[in-house]
């Protein structure tokens, strides 16, 4: 009978995004620069994998 693997363990999160791959940014408009919201987009430090970079 062959031995068992060990199970691999799960690759780090990423520090940024802590997981989930999507980052927050505040939205400004206008002259005075007003804050109007938030804005979701893809974590530039992984990607969007949700995983630590090498």
């Amino acid at each position: 009978m062959a031995a068992k693997k060990a199970p691999e363990p799960k690759p780090a999160e990423c520090s940024v995004c802590k997981g989930t791959g999507e980052v927050s940014r505040t939205v400004k408009v206008g002259r005075k620069r007003r804050t109007v919201g938030r804005q979701t987009g893809f974590c530039l430090n992984c990607l969007g994998s949700g995983e630590a970079p090498n």
